[in-house]
């Protein structure tokens, strides 16, 4: 019997003699559902239920209850989707992880954030750096010990998505130091690679120093 996609393979009816005869099953007799349990095995969903049906013989004198085992195929079960994680969520997560490393003076894990790219671009005032190593090579030079790293913190940052696989994202940041305080703002484009969200494009500037 095919009812909403399942399969019914068995069923059986024991009386007051023990003797044990098929019976077929129709969708108009009202049954009790006993759940037994749940398989999964890849897209494929096997059920079984024990079925409790009361029926009427012509001998009103005898009630039959009957037990059916049911096996249940589902074919059509929709996949679980993998990407379920929010893209915005995973580039917030990226920039977080950034500022932490920062903050423990770790610059290789601050430029986890960069795509490992030649193509890696970072704008600063009127310099532009091409390529991951290049990158990281300026901010070890220019950061070179822990009193020129200060602490970092990322501000007001605005992300929007241009695609499924792209992002801009708008922000501020500042230093805090034992002498000073710089501060600016950047435009940090990024990019869904295999290794996840990744910068492909930055461009920082710093406000002018304050007097």
């Amino acid at each position: 019997m095919q009812k909403r996609g399942c399969t019914v393979l068995s069923g059986w009816i024991g009386d007051a003699t023990g003797f044990m005869v098929p019976v077929n099953v129709f969708p108009s007799v009202k049954t009790i559902l006993h759940w037994s349990g749940w398989m999964w095995q890849s897209l494929v969903v096997y059920c079984q239920f024990l079925m409790l049906q009361v029926i009427r013989p012509s001998n009103p004198g005898v009630l039959c209850a009957v037990a059916i085992s049911w096996i249940l195929m589902a074919t059509s079960v929709p996949a679980v989707p993998t990407d379920t994680v929010n893209p915005i969520a995973e580039i917030q997560s990226v920039i977080r992880a950034q500022q932490d490393a920062w903050n423990h003076g770790d610059i290789d894990g601050f430029m986890n954030g960069y795509a490992r790219s030649p193509s890696t671009v970072f704008v600063s005032e009127a310099t532009i750096t091409r390529g991951w190593e290049t990158v990281r090579d300026r901010y070890r030079q220019k950061y070179s010990d822990r009193g020129k790293m200060g602490t970092l913190t990322f501000s007001e940052i605005e992300i929007t998505l241009l695609s499924p696989d792209s992002a801009v994202v708008l922000g501020r940041w500042s230093l805090e130091r034992a002498k000073d305080r710089p501060h600016g703002s950047f435009t940090l484009i990024f990019k869904r690679l295999s290794e996840g969200w990744r910068i492909v494009h930055d461009h920082t500037s710093a406000a002018p120093p304050t007097k």
